[in-house]
Order: structure tokens, then sequence, then C-alpha cells
């Protein structure tokens, strides 16, 4: 196997096992109060708190199991007496990681709702649509519990569970929805919330659709997506930029619908239907532990489909997106747990292998030499320089260009996160210091794997700041409050415990205008 394919290989692994130092299951909750909502579809009994309320489970889809296998969502079915929604329903299919033992039940399109107990029909309160990350192939929205977000923000916050892997991005010739099925189950979330969420004390008329890493690029492409019109009001987008690009493999991205249907083809072979007479038949009768493991690690939606007729990045750029709002970010050392990995895999960068391992990512001579020159490695610096190399490349420098492009046409808020003592978002020793890599901000809005946050004094005050920020933009699309650091529009922050600077008075940090020249 090839340098480049090890490499690439790694890190489409490892942007699944960033995000699943949650995966442990965490002690059962005692027996709870409960309250009742009425839905469309019937009622539903969830869970009382200590100033709010949980309905786990809802489902927002028909079950894609079947006929309705690689199918647009289809409208759930109605239900006779009260549905149960007090426990989280099934993740969708994906391998073990973030879900203990993964998951191969498809009857998986359900959401979650927190709401404080404040909020009711007749005081409705924004509501924040949470995209969870896990590189198209991993992740749940029962791992993300948004009870400081709903009680602190005042906020209705919903998470959702969609399609993942094969079962949510396959291309075929001749199947409507081809390599989009995830993305369309998000918009089918969506629906479900403009219709349903007011009687939960969700304002309707205030949705704001947010998310991480592979979820932060699904509000990028439902920014881009015609289908997406008036689904949602403000965008919030963590860690994943709308510039993505399908060579650089730790960023997610989108291809072309040629290229999906390429994977798709592949994926039929190795599962025994590549000839077969009927291919979707066939594949509709493949177990789900078989698709899983022929499935490639890496996972894209496609486009110049009906649903995203155009790259997010190009439809971008030439202002061809839906003009909400947005807040955008990224961490400060996104790319050290990456290169972390890398090199814990037997991997090491030092002064002799680190040409060759540029060149795995860079293929082109003269740009893998280049960059070699703009980011040494000395003796001992080796990893922290690989992290600098994918962060800068993959998410600081294209979230500056996406934050460029978007605030042509609409507000924009730009944060970069950068806690250097961030809690680790894996397990185990990392061999050397990660600071604020890929994901590590999460902890400071939820609680993942429904356990307490492990935080400093000092990152409390910094989550709440971080929550307070979040859910203002959600209540009225700025960010600032009377008693925080002011935030300008269009100027970054800087967010570590107890030091808040817009980023723009700083010395810079990445060497974008490398980049950019690069291109």
């Amino acid at each position: 196997m090839t340098m480049h394919r090890v490499l690439t290989t790694l890190g489409c692994a490892l942007t699944v096992v960033l995000a699943t130092a949650w995966s442990a299951i965490p002690s059962p909750e005692p027996a709870r109060p409960t309250t009742t909502v009425r839905t469309h579809d019937g009622p539903v009994r969830g869970a009382a708190h200590d100033g709010y309320r949980t309905f786990e489970g809802i489902p927002y889809a028909a079950p894609p199991v079947g006929r309705l296998r690689w199918a647009p969502p289809r409208r759930a079915a109605p239900w006779s007496g009260v549905r149960d929604a007090t426990r989280p329903a099934s993740a969708c299919p994906q391998p073990a990681g973030e879900v203990p033992g993964g998951s191969t039940d498809e009857d998986c399109l359900h959401l979650n709702v927190t709401t404080p107990d404040s909020a009711g029909p007749a005081r409705p309160r924004p509501v924040i649509v949470w995209l969870h990350g896990g590189g198209f192939t991993t992740g749940a929205g029962n791992s993300y519990d948004a009870h400081r977000m709903a009680t602190r923000g005042d906020a209705v916050v919903v998470t959702v569970n969609y399609r993942l892997g094969a079962l949510g991005f396959l291309a075929h010739r001749g199947l409507p929805g081809s390599g989009t099925f995830g993305l369309a189950d998000q918009q089918a979330a969506l629906h479900w919330v403009r219709t349903e969420i007011g009687a939960f004390g969700g304002d309707t008329h205030n949705v704001t659709l947010a998310g991480e890493s592979a979820g932060g690029y699904s509000v990028c492409a439902q920014l881009a997506s015609p289908a997406a019109v008036g689904l949602f009001d403000r965008a919030i987008i963590e860690s994943g930029p709308c510039t993505g690009r399908p060579d650089r493999p730790f960023a997610p991205s989108s291809v072309p619908l040629n290229a999906a249907r390429a994977a798709g083809a592949d994926l039929a072979a190795k599962v025994g239907c590549g000839s077969a007479r009927d291919v979707l038949a066939c594949l509709r009768r493949v177990g789900v532990s078989r698709l899983l493991a022929a499935q490639d690690t890496e996972q894209q939606p496609a486009h110049t489909t009906p649903l995203l007729p155009s790259d997010p990045a190009a439809a971008i750029a030439a202002g061809r997106f839906h003009h909400v709002p947005v807040l955008i970010g990224n961490n400060h050392d996104e790319g050290n747990g990456w290169a972390a990995g890398i090199v814990q895999a037997g991997h090491p960068v030092s002064p002799d292998t680190w040409p060759d391992v540029v060149a795995a990512f860079f293929p082109s001579p003269g740009q893998a030499k280049t960059i070699v020159r703009e980011y040494p490695v000395h003796r001992t610096d080796g990893g922290p320089v690989f992290g600098a190399v994918i962060g800068d490349a993959d998410f600081a420098c294209p979230t500056a260009r996406a934050e460029g492009l978007l605030a042509a046409h609409v507000p924009v808020w730009r944060y970069e996160f950068a806690d250097e003592h961030a809690p680790p978002v894996t397990s185990g020793t990392p061999p050397f210091p990660l600071g604020a890599p890929h994901a590590s901000e999460l902890p400071y809005l939820f609680d993942l794997g429904r356990r307490p946050r492990d935080l400093t004094a000092a990152q409390h005050r910094l989550a709440d700041t971080m929550i307070d920020y979040w859910t203002r933009f959600a209540r009225t699309a700025d960010p600032n409050g009377p008693s925080s650091p002011h935030w300008a529009r269009q100027t970054a922050l800087s967010l570590a415990p107890d030091h808040i600077v817009p980023t723009r008075t700083a010395q810079p940090r990445h060497h974008c205008a490398f980049w950019n020249a690069l291109g």
C-alpha cells in the first residue's frame, strides 16, 4: 500500500475516532416525572428534569427499510396512544465507535427535543437544530445532551439522526436521490421542526441550523440546496468549512455525482451485486453488517444532483445560497489529533520522513517542496508541524475564505476556539500536546455521552460565554449581549478561558496567505 493510501485511510478513520471520547455507556438515570406533548402524528411522553424537559426518539420520517432503503424520506406513520419518548432511539447504522458496539438498525430517523420549562406555545423560544459530526459515517443526535444550552440559553434544542455511510450517500445511475439521502433526511427533520416545534415551546419562525465537522459541512450543503429554502433562518458552522475539497481528506467536502456513482459501483461489486440483473434490488437484500464492512471509511455527499446542484464552495462563491446570518469558526489546533494518531500508528514525522508525508497529501512535487520549506520540521517538532499543515490547509484558512465569501452577502461572525488546555477528545496519551484540536469545543456546549463535562472553573466560564454567544445569535442574529465582550461582525474572536479578543488584532496564527497563493 502506498504512503498516500496508508495516511489517507488513517486520516479518514481518525475523522471518526476524534469525536468518540464520549462512547462509554453512561449510568442509567433514575425514573423521572413525565410530561406529554401532542404532535400531529400523536402524543409523546417525555421526561421532566430540573428546569427542562426532554423528548427522545421522536420519528420524523418513516423507517428507511425494505423498498425505502435508498429512497427519499417519507412521512412517519401516525400512532395511536401515547408514544414513550423518555429514552433515545437507535442510532443510524454505523461501525463501533461513538456508538458503543455500533448499530445495524435502519429504523433510525428520529430526533430529540430539549426544551426549558419556561418555553410553551404562549412563550416560544428560539430553536437550534443540531447536526452531529462523525465523517458522515458515525454519530448520533442523542450523544449530545443539550440541557445547558436549553436552560442557560433559554432555547429549544433539537438533535437529529440522519442516514450515514453507504446507506446515506450511495449513488447509482437511475436512483432518485443518489448521493444525498442523508442530506434529505436533515431536510425532513427541518420540515418536522417547522410543523411541530411550536407544541414544545419553540418559535417556528426562528430556527437556527447548526453542526460541527460533517454536521457543519451539512449546514453548508443546506445553505446551497434549493430544496432547503425557507427551512431555517440562521446558520452555525463549526469546523466544517464550506470550501472543503475532496483532495484534502481530513475536512468534510462533497464529490461530483460521477465520482459518487463510481464509489457506488465499487460497493455493489464488493457485496456481490455488481453483475446482478437488478443491482438495486440486490443491494436492498444485503444485510446491514455486510454493507458496513464493505463501505469506504471516507464518505461525502454528492453534488451535481437535484438536492445539491453545485458544490457548496462554488455556490457560495457565486452568491447562490440562502442569505441568512452565519456564525462560523474553527479550532486553533484542528489538525493535531490526526497528526498525533498517524504518528502513534507507526508513521513518525521527522526531518527525513517529512517530505514523503507531505507528498502523500500534496502529490505535486513543486507543491510539496514549497510546503516543506514553509513548515520546516526540526528534530523533535514533527508532529505539531504536521498538525499545523492539516489545520491550516483544511480548516483555518478555508474557514477564513468561506467567511469572506459569505460576508459579501450576509452578516457573518467568525470565532476561533483556542483553549490550549481543552479536555482531550480521545483516550490515551498523545505523543505531543494537542492544544485545541478538532471537536474540542464540543464539551463547552454539550454534555457528551450524557456525562458531566470535566472543566476547570475558568473553562466553565468560557463554556457559559460560548453558550451565551451561540444562543443570542440564534435569538437575534447577533451574538453580543450587554455583559459580554463585544464581538464585531466579520472580526473573529479568539475563545480561550478568561481570554476573548478579536483575532485580527493579534499576531496572525495561520499561514493563510501561503495557502491562498498555493491554491
